[in-house]
């Protein structure tokens, strides 16, 4: 057993775990694998699909339990033992909604962590669309129109400048109703900012908690680690919560403990002094 009584550590990955570059520092990498020598579960929970996920949890070593779809999916040894997928009329609501704006949505599919990714064909080859044609384009499915196919929707992603997006959150709760809910992820070093329009039953939190009754643990032994908003209910409700530096001022100014950033090895100072 850590002479802290932390048994769980819950991390985000952008940010976070990981670099500007998108490397784990060695310092972090020896603080997580000694307190895994310590009997501490270390779980990866992330906005990220499972595909793209997957390679970093492999990487780290993390264990059989892996956090995708900020919540809405978690996977244990490659299998979904948690899924909350977006209802589909919500899921359409969000997708008209964002083309009386001028966006071009990204529906991400697939219950058991396929990781698909739908987008229409006439779509503009920018923002989020030009990303993930680059980055994950054997998992694009084009079709002629996302409002009207759906595939085991597990959220509705919307991408632009903190400006073009602002009101149009308050907007999308309107159109979406108690069964979903909206999600923001900032980024202020490059000005952008994702609305995830998820499930109203979905969250970082939600799926720590559903970590903590399958793993026997409670609040007080689990310590989280994020850097955006959507980290932000995951950290308040966790027994030790921190915020990396580098995140949003806004959220910095909420009172949350906060860190070094990640190219700081900020998780690494926060594992060294509160759990080992």
């Amino acid at each position: 057993m850590n002479p802290a009584g932390i048994r769980l550590v819950v991390l985000d990955i952008d940010g976070t775990l990981l670099t500007s570059d998108k490397k784990i520092t060695p310092r972090t990498r020896a603080a997580l694998d000694t307190a895994r020598v310590l009997g501490v579960h270390v779980v990866l929970a992330t906005g990220r699909r499972y595909p793209s996920a997957r390679p970093v949890h492999e990487d780290l070593g993390a264990g059989k339990l892996l956090v995708v779809h900020n919540g809405a999916l978690v996977m244990e040894a490659g299998e979904a033992v948690r899924c909350r997928p977006l209802a589909r009329e919500a899921a359409r609501r969000a997708v008209l909604l964002a083309r009386e704006h001028g966006l071009d949505p990204v529906v991400h599919c697939g219950q058991r962590g396929e990781g698909l990714l739908l987008v229409e064909a006439g779509a503009r080859r920018t923002g989020l669309i030009a990303h993930y044609l680059e980055r994950s384009r054997e998992h694009v499915r084009e079709v002629d129109d996302v409002a009207d196919l759906f595939e085991d929707p597990m959220q509705v992603m919307l991408g632009g400048t903190p400006e073009s997006l602002r009101g149009l959150r308050a907007e999308l709760g309107t159109a979406v109703g108690a069964t979903a809910r909206i999600e923001r992820t900032v980024y202020p070093k490059s000005g952008v900012e994702i609305l995830d329009v998820l499930d109203a039953g979905v969250g970082k939190a939600a799926a720590v908690a559903f970590l903590q009754e399958r793993l026997g643990l409670t609040p007080p032994e689990t310590l989280a680690i994020g850097d955006n908003w959507n980290d932000r209910e995951m950290l308040e409700r966790a027994g030790r919560g921190f915020v990396m530096g580098a995140a949003d001022p806004e959220l910095l100014a909420l009172g949350l403990p906060v860190l070094p950033s990640s190219d700081e090895d900020g998780v690494a100072i926060a594992i060294e002094e509160h759990v080992l």
